[in-house]
């Protein structure tokens, strides 16, 4: 997917600067560009499946980029890295930048508002080639059915991925240089044992780490170093090879026809990056083993012809803008997956739209000649072009934030949010007043900390540790469990900080209190919270928060309190320790936010029904009495008042996806919640 120039590697076992590789035009790796966007594009668009053809760019990236540094060795040419990083980006930025902006441009005016502040985050991560990274600690199904779900900007993890192999490869290469000069060692064998090493550690890595966890190996780098390595090898080792021209012919076909059936035959979820990515890539491998055939069999012949050599002149532009186009029509028209005749627009669309990015702007700048004058003129080209992404970037989410803190701000008896079903007044609906928090804001509306939280971002996804910076406070509390007792930390804070308490969270995403593994309780979830246990008993807190039962609006049992949280529990309790227990909050059938965009006011049609989500009787009352150190506390009436549990309560969103409680609702609960907490601790 990089636009660097094909080139060849004379077939020669020497090293003198003689024999150094030479370049010419190599058009049928161009073609085989060609064939790789197609078969990432079609499989997409039209059949939702993964084709392999990602695998190959990357084997062709670093079989070029290796060609491109052995020949400046062997022509006694030294490289500069800062030189060499700021020409290469310079050339992939810009069709990258127009892209990003692009999507975001359309992201305002096509997709719904819950999904903008994700996509300016995957905007960030593909600008700075991290969105692998982002992706993988997302823990993001590559292959899910629903594309419309799915970034916008979600294809750059490939992009990621090859422009860290861009900074890693070409050190190698200077460093393996020295070292060769220095020992007076040959070059290329050198090149040869230190990406042997590369491609058998990452290979086994790569295997190991997607039979246990798939969904994040597809986008390690390291995962996914052996597909780069492989190339590495083979241009290190075909100059050196003399193959038939027969033979040569039969690996091209043998090549092309295994690349073609790759996405058909294999089923690549659950098995790549592994060792069954080995099948693109060495059908890639056969085809550039194969070279120029000079025969009218051979496969290199169809692959050099012209329309496949000024497609793949455009496959990085072509790749770049496929995606956005695919998941902003479907987010648009409410589809889940592209039909023939709309995968037909989307695709000439893309292609359109790849020649204009190609021919206007990303040639113009790889052929203007101000910034190769000196280093100090290509790295302020680059941060300019970088510059025309980085400011809506910026922006538009100061734009949104001073948007929803305006109508936080402006909160009054027209957003009572639990007051509304508190008893407190009556309160009649207004469908004229804002919601608040705005859909633009609601994904991020997890409680506030004075101070910076330890762990991740998203306190659904990891562990998070948080205090509230008051030392030595007047009261302890210690907040432990999952994501909804993380939640529970909005009215705390504010309790806290009104009497002088210390307050410590340490939660952890999809972590019950418990250790049973049999109670749908992960491994690491027990290890967790045996360590936090532990934890907290030295720490002697006067009092520890957490969530008792667990909901869940897809299950025949609506809630259920499972008998580990009670040992964990009465552990505590037994080292002197009171535990308030509030019971879990309701879950919807669907993400809140997304359902009151599609349809406005369908507050009870969004949420859910007690039925479902609650018992009759609380499963805390057949144990409470055993417990007397341990206050169930139970705030359901304040979500469900009736037999409904809706998604808005006093122009209040409830929910910022399908389970867990908007801050600004938690605000808006503090009385009732402070009253209930401070009768059960008895402090005054």
């Amino acid at each position: 997917m990089t636009t660097t120039r094909p080139i060849a590697l004379r077939r020669t076992s020497g090293e003198t600067q003689k024999s150094a590789p030479k370049s010419t035009f190599r058009p049928e790796i161009q073609g085989l560009r060609s064939v790789a966007v197609l078969m990432v594009v079609t499989y997409h668009i039209w059949f939702g499946r993964v084709s392999g053809g990602v695998d190959i760019f990357l084997l062709v990236s670093a079989f070029l980029m290796t060609a491109q540094f052995t020949r400046r060795y062997a022509g006694g040419r030294q490289t500069e890295l800062i030189k060499h990083y700021l020409h290469h980006f310079r050339r992939l930025l810009p069709a990258a930048v127009t892209v990003i902006v692009g999507t975001l441009a359309a992201t305002f005016l096509f997709m719904p508002a819950t999904r903008w502040v994700d996509t300016i985050k995957q905007g960030w991560a593909s600008l700075f080639y991290v969105e692998n990274f982002l992706l993988q600690s997302q823990a993001v199904n590559y292959y899910a059915a629903d594309h419309s779900l799915a970034s916008p900007l979600q294809h750059f993890w490939s992009l990621s991925i090859q422009g860290q192999v861009f900074i890693v490869w070409p050190i190698i290469f200077v460093g393996a240089g020295w070292v060769a000069r220095r020992f007076r060692l040959a070059y290329v064998p050198l090149l040869r044992y230190i990406f042997g090493l590369v491609f058998l550690v990452s290979l086994v890595y790569s295997v190991l780490y997607t039979a246990s966890d798939q969904s994040a190996a597809y986008f390690s780098t390291a995962a996914r170093l052996w597909e780069f390595a492989l190339g590495t090898l083979l241009a290190l080792f075909l100059p050196s090879v003399k193959i038939p021209r027969s033979a040569r012919i039969v690996l091209g076909w043998l090549g092309i026809l295994a690349m073609l059936s790759c996405g058909l035959i294999l089923d690549v979820e659950g098995v790549f990056p592994g060792w069954l990515a080995l099948w693109p890539t060495l059908a890639a491998a056969c085809i550039l083993a194969a070279g120029q055939t000079q025969s009218r069999f051979g496969i290199d012949r169809i692959l050099s012809s012209k329309p496949l050599v000024r497609m793949g002149n455009n496959s990085y532009a072509l790749y770049l803008w496929h995606w956005p186009m695919l998941v902003i029509y479907l987010a648009w028209s409410g589809k889940t997956h592209a039909g023939w005749l709309s995968g037909t627009v989307i695709i000439v669309g893309a292609f359109l739209l790849a020649v204009l990015t190609t021919r206007f702007i990303e040639k113009p700048l790889r052929e203007w000649k101000w910034p190769e004058a000196n280093r100090r003129r290509s790295a302020i080209s680059l941060v300019a072009v970088g510059a025309v992404a980085i400011l809506p970037l910026a922006g538009w989410p100061l734009q949104i934030e001073q948007t929803n803190r305006a109508l936080v701000a402006n909160m009054d008896a027209r957003n009572p949010g639990a007051a509304a079903v508190g008893g407190d007044f009556v309160y009649t609906p207004d469908p004229g007043v804002p919601l608040v928090p705005s859909m633009t804001a609601v994904d991020g509306d997890w409680p506030v900390f004075p101070t910076a939280c330890t762990g991740t971002a998203d306190p659904q996804e990891f562990v998070n540790r948080c205090t509230n910076g008051i030392k030595n406070g007047t009261k302890s509390v210690v907040v432990i469990g999952s994501s909804h007792a993380h939640v529970l930390n909005t009215p705390l804070l504010t309790m806290a900080a009104k009497n002088n308490w210390s307050l410590t969270s340490i939660t952890k995403g999809y972590c019950p209190l418990g250790e049973d593994t049999a109670a749908d309780i992960t491994q690491a979830c027990v290890d967790f919270n045996k360590a936090t246990l532990a934890e907290v008993l030295k720490m002697k807190p006067d009092v520890v928060v957490t969530t008792s039962t667990r909901t869940n609006a897809q299950s025949n049992v609506p809630e259920r309190l499972d008998p580990s949280w009670v040992t964990e529990v009465k552990t505590l309790n037994d080292a002197g320790i009171q535990v308030v227990a509030f019971r879990d909050t309701p879950r919807a059938a669907q993400p809140v936010p997304a359902c009151l965009e599609k349809n406005p006011g369908a507050y009870v049609a969004c949420g859910s029904q007690r039925a479902e989500i609650y018992s009759e009787d609380s499963p805390t009352g057949a144990v409470a009495a055993s417990m007397p150190d341990t206050k169930f506390l139970d705030l359901s009436k304040y979500f469900c008042p009736d037999a409904n549990c809706p998604a808005v309560i006093g122009n209040v969103i409830v929910y910022k996806d399908d389970n867990h409680v908007t801050a600004t609702y938690m605000k808006t609960l503090t009385p009732y919640f402070e009253k209930a907490f401070m009768a059960a601790t008895g402090w005054s």
